[in-house]
């Protein structure tokens, strides 16, 4: 279903569901909107001074926001769109994080679960849109620049090209016969990974894995194992000025001598020693990775786990205690600070970052499952209960498809005194925007009061007493007649209404 169909659909439901209650005075409609409640089957509010509308539809479930050239619509948790309609975007999850699509206006992409992936790719008008597909490892299929058209059918035959850290792939009946080229090296598989041949410009070797493998490449590198990992050989960038000499007799030693690296090891992981020329620093493992330190220009470790450890740089601090019980990091620069505190890893976390320079500064506060709650560089804080799943996963998707599935409270405030509140989706809840008040109770009472009006219903109106610019009024059962008094101030209404659509008006109620 498209985007157009999609709202409309959802609107068409709405406006169904709500219409016989605009005849019992359902709706709430003031100078900064509209604000139409019957939970928990709509949820509809309008803001046209913000470009703002959103109607939800059995609480959080159904969901279609425009604000200004944005727009979502979400089914949650199967569905969430969100698109631009001036930069021509789209991106849609599909139970997230199952599968998910892209749009640009290059590229649409599709992939599911990051193994079945499609590309297609929008060229200057005229031209054909070239594709790429994958269902990893079983199919894929593309094009290179350099090579062309490439197919792989995984495991019978397949040629892939610049493409996972190799410039070419080709195989025939994985595991029994398969070639790699990357930057001219050739290595040839049989039965991988135990047999295979290297050739290339002045390089050669062999394996038969793990007994025994040898490679060479004249004055770039030379390379042995035996028994594998047992003895390793290694002399690696003979054609650099850091020419690099490995040794290993697995567990009982290990060497690395270079120009500027020195490291001995024995009985690994104990026992070990390290010295870096270029770095002025000098490591000493007694049990790596628990017991070990470290002394240099750029850095000084002390790490005692699980009892104790500290990382110190010129402009980073990290320290555990009682690993992984708490957990301070810090990070103090010109452009940027950051600092956070984490009990067992997600149990709770306390993160701040600030922007000297910007005068801007954010703020993060999880405690797993109760609570998260966020400031951001605007001022907003907001804070959301319960949050089973946002401590550990802080992912947009999440917070989009899934979160307010079980959100049972959820409120946002600013620095002016503007503040949103909903609990248990909108059965009670609140807005503060300047001197506009409104809340609501359903089906038991709602308020709502803007400049020098105020309205405040009994069950929904059945009874009602308005104030509006001094003339008041009150109804029972939801009938236009009844009792009313008093006499409108105009000026008071004129000015509410210049006031109301005055640009420092406009920007106070952002």
């Amino acid at each position: 279903m498209s985007g157009n169909k999609a709202f409309a659909a959802f609107l068409l439901l709405g406006l169904f569901l709500a219409a016989p209650l605009h005849a019992g005075e359902g709706e709430e409609k003031g100078e900064s909107g509209e604000i139409f409640t019957f939970w928990p089957l709509v949820d509809y509010r309008e803001s046209p001074k913000e470009g703002y509308r959103n109607i939800s539809i059995l609480g959080p479930l159904f969901k279609i926001q425009q604000w200004g050239n944005d727009r979502d619509i979400a089914i949650r948790p199967l569905f969430y769109e969100r698109a631009n309609t001036r930069n021509e975007t789209a991106s849609t999850d599909y139970l997230y994080p199952v599968a998910s699509t892209e749009t640009t206006p290059d590229v649409t992409t599709v992939q599911v679960l990051k193994l079945f992936q499609n590309n297609n790719y929008r060229k200057d008008e005229g031209e054909k849109q070239e594709k790429s597909t994958m269902l990893f490892p079983f199919y894929i299929s593309g094009k290179s620049e350099k090579y062309g058209r490439y197919t792989s059918v995984f495991p019978f035959y397949g040629d892939i090209y610049e493409r996972f850290w190799r410039d070419e792939y080709h195989y025939v009946l994985f595991p029994l016969y398969g070639r790699t080229v990357k930057k001219g090296t050739t290595t040839r598989n049989y039965l991988y990974p135990f047999f295979s041949t290297t050739t290339g410009e002045k390089e050669s070797g062999f394996q038969f894995w793990p007994l025994y493998g040898e490679a060479a490449k004249e004055g770039v590198y030379s390379r042995r194992f035996v028994l594998w990992p047992f003895y390793l050989q290694e002399n690696s960038g003979l054609d650099t000025d850091n020419p690099t000499e490995k040794r290993y007799f697995f567990p009982f030693y290990a060497a690395t001598d270079s120009p500027q690296r020195s490291s001995r090891y024995y009985v690994w992981p104990f026992f070990g020693h390290s010295s870096d020329t270029v770095t002025k620093e000098e490591v000493r493992d007694y049990f790596w990775p628990f017991l070990w330190t470290a002394r240099g220009e750029r850095r000084t470790v002390d790490s005692y786990l699980p009892f104790y450890s500290r990382e110190e740089g010129k402009e980073r601090i990290k320290r555990w205690y009682l690993w992984p019980l708490y957990k301070h990091e810090e990070l103090n620069s010109l452009v940027l600070r950051q600092e956070s505190d984490r009990i067992l890893y997600f149990l709770y976390s306390n993160s701040r970052e600030s922007w000297p320079q910007d005068d801007k500064e954010k703020r993060r506060t999880a405690f797993w499952p109760l609570f998260v709650y966020n400031r951001d560089t605007r001022g907003v804080s907001s804070l959301t209960m319960p949050a089973p799943v946002e401590p550990v996963f802080n992912k947009d998707g999440v917070e989009r498809s899934w979160a307010p599935l079980w959100r049972l409270y959820h409120q946002r405030w600013n620095d002016r005194g503007d503040s949103a509140a909903s609990f248990l989706w909108n059965l009670y809840w609140h807005e503060v925007r300047g001197d506009d008040f409104a809340y609501e109770f359903f089906p038991l009472l709602s308020y709502r009061s803007e400049k020098s009006a105020a309205d405040f219903k009994f069950f929904k109106g059945l009874l009602r007493y308005r104030n509006s610019y001094g003339e008041k009024s009150f109804t029972f059962l939801w009938l236009p007649l009844g009792m009313h008094w008093g006499k409108a101030d105009e000026g008071v209404r004129a000015d509410a209404a210049t006031r109301a659509h005055s640009p420092e008006e406009q920007a106070s109620n952002r």
